[in-house]
C-alpha cells in the first residue's frame, strides 16, 4: 500500500510538474493585479481537481463502455508519459507550454480554464495517469487515497500559483532546467514500467 501511494504520488506531481508552471503562470497572468492572480490561480487548480477526480471514478467504467481494457490503456498512458518525459528531458516541453499559454483568451475567468487548467495543469499526460493508477488500487482504501491525492498535489499547484514569482526569481533559468530534466528521468522511468504492467497483462490475459 505504501509504495502504491507514493508511486501515486510522485508519478500525478512529476507530470503536472507545478515547479515547471509557476513561469507560465507568471507570464499568463502578466498585467493582472494580485487579487486577480490569486482569482484565476484558485479558479484553473479547481477546474482541474475536478476534471481528475471525475477520471479517477469514473475513467476506468468509460473504458469499459468504450470497449478499451485497462492493460491497453495502461500502455496508451506509459507511452505518452514517456513522450512528455522526453520533452521534459529535452526542454521541449517548456516551449509547448509556453506556446500554448501565449494564445490565452482576455477574460481571467476563462483564461484559469484554458489554457492553465486544460492543458497545461489536467492535460491528457495527467489524465492518462490518473486513469491508470486509480485502476491499480489495491482496495477500496487506495481509491480514496488516491482522490487525496489528487487533492493534495492540486494545492500543491496552488500554493506554486501564488509563490510563483518568489520561485521564478529563486531558481533562475539553470535550476528550472535541472529540475525539469530530472524529473522527466523518473517519470521516463514510471512510463517504462507501466508499459511493461500493461504489456504483461495483455500476454496474460
Amino acid at each position: 500500500m505504501y509504495d502504491y501511494l507514493l508511486s501515486a504520488f510522485t508519478t500525478l506531481f512529476v507530470i503536472v510538474d507545478p515547479i515547471g508552471l509557476a513561469p507560465i503562470f507568471m507570464a499568463v497572468t502578466i498585467g493582472l493585479t494580485a487579487a486577480e492572480r490569486r482569482t484565476v490561480a484558485w479558479r484553473s487548480c479547481l477546474t482541474a481537481t475536478l476534471i481528475l477526480l471525475g477520471f479517477a471514478v469514473g475513467g476506468a467504467a468509460l473504458l469499459k463502455f468504450l470497449g478499451i481494457s485497462i492493460a491497453a490503456f495502461r500502455i496508451a498512458g506509459g507511452l505518452l508519459m514517456f513522450v512528455i518525459a522526453f520533452e521534459m528531458v529535452f526542454e521541449r516541453r517548456q516551449e509547448r507550454k509556453v506556446s500554448t499559454a501565449e494564445r490565452q483568451v482576455e477574460d481571467i475567468h476563462s483564461m484559469a480554464v484554458f489554457p492553465l487548467a486544460i492543458p497545461l495543469i489536467s492535460g491528457p499526460g495527467a489524465i492518462s495517469a490518473t486513469v491508470v493508477i486509480a485502476s491499480q488500487a489495491p482496495n477500496w482504501l487506495g481509491q480514496l487515497a488516491m482522490l487525496a491525492i489528487i487533492l493534495v498535489n492540486m494545492a500543491i499547484t496552488y500554493g506554486f500559483f501564488l509563490a510563483a514569482e518568489a520561485i521564478d526569481r529563486a531558481l533562475g533559468n539553470t535550476g528550472r532546467v535541472v529540475i525539469t530534466r530530472l524529473f522527466g528521468v523518473l517519470l521516463a522511468a514510471v512510463a517504462v514500467q507501466i508499459v511493461a504492467d500493461g504489456a504483461r497483462e495483455l500476454i496474460a490475459g
